[in-house]
């Protein structure tokens, strides 16, 4: 199976804080990807270089064989990304939205149209094609920028906390042009810290901490023999449940007896 992005020793800093400290992510085509970790840990960072959109200090980035720093332009045609903290144009209609995507990447306009319509049909879109995106509420604003991360067809569509802030009905919506997606043999890889989520959807995960890959690899062989994800990244980012004592928060809740009478 061939790998539809690979990096080596990707490192960035800032300042005296190293953000992300020599990864090396592998995701095999084809396969529905999680890249999960603490808060942090560099997920974002790591997203954004191979994405394009923040430089390296060292190392490099791969995208379907392509170096992200020197072949731009063929990276940039083969990838989608949906962001977090997503800003959009919210002065154009949803509709309006995509059109202006799809011409900016050069499709022709009876496709764009095409196109445009098609999606905003499945992710429950069309009533409110013409409205506003400046009016549209959260989830509605996460579908229609996974709209436009669509509308060219990428191999390879980069999502960052995509499900953050969406509500159950919306992120349904989400998972199942997702899962269309990944069927047809494209590649999904999303950042994430619900470990829930990432063991519903994902067939491959990269545990990151620290600005370090801890391990890769199928889920299964990630969470091995615990019985669950979420045990499994407690383990692998050296975090463990604690108990109000052993945590030193022998104080939160208690009540002297005069407060309980």
């Amino acid at each position: 199976m061939s790998d539809a992005v690979r990096t080596h020793a990707l490192f960035k800093r800032y300042g005296q804080q190293i953000a992300v400290a020599g990864v090396d992510l592998v995701v095999p085509a084809g396969s529905f990807a999680g890249l999960v970790g603490p808060n942090g840990a560099g997920k974002t960072t790591t997203l954004s270089m191979i994405t394009g959109l923040l430089r390296p200090d060292g190392g490099s980035a791969e995208v379907d064989g392509f170096h992200v720093w020197r072949d731009p332009v063929e990276v940039k045609a083969r990838i989608g990304v949906l962001p977090e903290g997503l800003r959009l144009f919210e002065r154009l209609s949803g509709r309006e939205l995509l059109l202006y995507n799809g011409r900016l990447r050069g499709i022709p306009k009876a496709d764009v149209e095409q196109r445009a319509g098609e999606l905003l049909a499945v992710m429950d879109l069309a009533d409110a094609a013409d409205k506003l995106v400046v009016d549209y509420s959260t989830g509605m604003r996460k579908k229609i920028g996974l709209a436009a991360a669509l509308l060219h067809n990428p191999s390879v569509l980069f999502l960052d906390e995509p499900f953050e802030g969406v509500d159950p009905v919306s992120a349904n919506t989400l998972t199942e042009v997702l899962r269309r997606f990944t069927a047809s043999g494209s590649t999904v890889i999303f950042s994430s810290h619900v470990m829930d989520l990432v063991e519903r959807l994902c067939d491959w995960v990269s545990v990151m901490s620290a600005g370090h890959i801890v391990a890769q690899g199928p889920l299964a062989d990630v969470r091995g023999d615990r019985p669950s994800l979420n045990q499994a990244f407690l383990e692998l980012v050296g975090r463990s449940s604690q108990s109000g004592e052993e945590s030193g928060l022998t104080w939160l809740g208690a009540r002297p007896p005069e407060a309980r009478s």
